[in-house]
Parts: structure tokens; C-alpha cells; sequence
């Protein structure tokens, strides 16, 4: 244990949340913007998405629901506000921009839903919370990007509305190590519980069993 981990477990940091038997799989801004050496937005991040193919192929096995996130603006972001005009790169994903198409091998399937988003969070202005609510959805296992960009702020929102959120540590990245990892570190010790995908893949076999 680091000195770190001793003063936030001295502080009452980081209780265990148990996932639920409800759970759903909420993949997070899989596009092509950050695979993509050309893109403003890429970052290195083929080994989350080759980790998240497995858990999203084990998802699809055992029948646990599936969201797809995904960000689109009007051409000039009007509809993107101060979060827009924060960071230019968001234009990657002007309507019509060949980027902000989903990264193979990480496409919908028929009858998963598909949540179009402008903001960080996938619940800021969508519906997501009414989905899973209505679905009886206990617990919310995050795959995607960036770990310290829109998988924070849909972690920190799924707990805010009741949900576990679980983060698979291997299956979200950012554009520099050293920033996931404090964003991992930081949302282990407030926010969610830390899995790889190896035990998210027991976990929905366990279920389906």
C-alpha cells in the first residue's frame, strides 16, 4: 500500500460497492476520432478498445443490456455550448465528420441502444437514467473514453442517480498515462469500484449461469 492509499483509507475513502444483479454495459464514446493518427483527438488507446471488445462480446453472450454513446454537433457547435468552445478538437465531431463514426469492432448491434450526446456525461441531456431505471438497472459497467473526460463524469452522474458504477480499469484510457491513472486512483477512492475485464466477464457469466 502507498502513502497514498493509507491516507485516503485512513480518511474512510473507498468502501466497497457490491454490483448488483442488474446490471448494463455503457460504452463510452467508442469513435473513431481517437484511433485515428490523423485526429486531433487520438490517444493511444487500441488496448481499451481491444479490452472493451471482449467485455462488450461477453455482454452480448449473456444477455446484458448494451448503450452505445456517441458525440454529434451541429457544424459550428451551437448546440455545444461553453464545453464546445472549451476545446477545439470537438469539432472532430461536427455532424457528417467521418470521425465521430464508432471505432470496429465496437458497432451497435440491432437493439442496443444508442445514446447521442453533447456534454461530457452520458446522462446530461439524454435519457439514459429513464432507460435504466425502466429497466430495472442496478449497476452501470463503464468501458470507454477518455478515463478523465466523459467516463469520470458518467461515473460520478451514475452514482448520483443511484446506480454502482463500475469502471473496467482496462477497458477506458486516456491521451496520457499519468492522467488515467489519477483519474482511476480518484474515482476508486469516491466514485466506483475498479474491475478488469477478466472479472467483468465472470461476473456476467456468473449471472447468466
Amino acid at each position: 500500500m502507498t502513502d497514498a492509499d493509507a491516507d485516503y483509507a485512513a480518511a474512510g475513502f473507498g468502501q466497497g460497492l457490491v454490483p448488483g444483479p442488474r446490471p448494463a454495459l455503457v460504452m463510452i464514446d467508442f469513435a473513431r476520432a481517437y484511433f485515428d493518427p490523423a485526429s486531433p483527438l487520438y490517444a493511444g488507446v487500441e488496448r481499451a478498445r481491444d479490452m472493451a471488445t471482449r467485455v462488450l462480446a461477453a455482454a452480448r453472450r449473456c444477455a446484458v443490456p448494451v448503450f452505445h454513446t456517441r458525440v454529434e454537433y451541429q457544424p459550428g457547435g451551437a448546440d455545444g455550448g461553453v464545453f464546445y468552445r472549451k476545446i477545439a478538437a470537438l469539432k472532430a465531431f461536427d455532424a457528417g465528420s467521418p470521425l465521430g463514426d464508432f471505432e470496429p469492432p465496437l458497432l451497435p448491434e440491432g437493439g442496443e441502444v444508442v445514446i447521442t450526446k453533447q456534454y461530457p456525461s452520458a446522462f446530461f441531456g439524454t435519457d439514459l437514467a429513464a432507460r435504466l431505471k425502466a429497466g430495472g438497472i442496478d449497476t452501470l459497467v463503464i468501458c470507454g473514453l477518455s478515463t478523465s473526460g466523459c467516463v469520470r463524469a458518467s461515473a460520478v452522474d451514475a452514482i448520483c442517480h443511484g446506480f454502482v458504477p463500475v469502471i473496467v480499469a482496462d477497458a477506458v484510457g486516456d491521451r496520457l498515462p499519468a492522467v488515467h491513472d489519477a483519474n482511476l486512483f480518484d474515482l476508486a477512492a469516491k466514485t466506483a469500484e475498479l474491475r478488469m475485464a477478466d472479472e467483468i466477464i465472470v461476473y456476467f457469466e456468473g449471472l447468466a449461469s
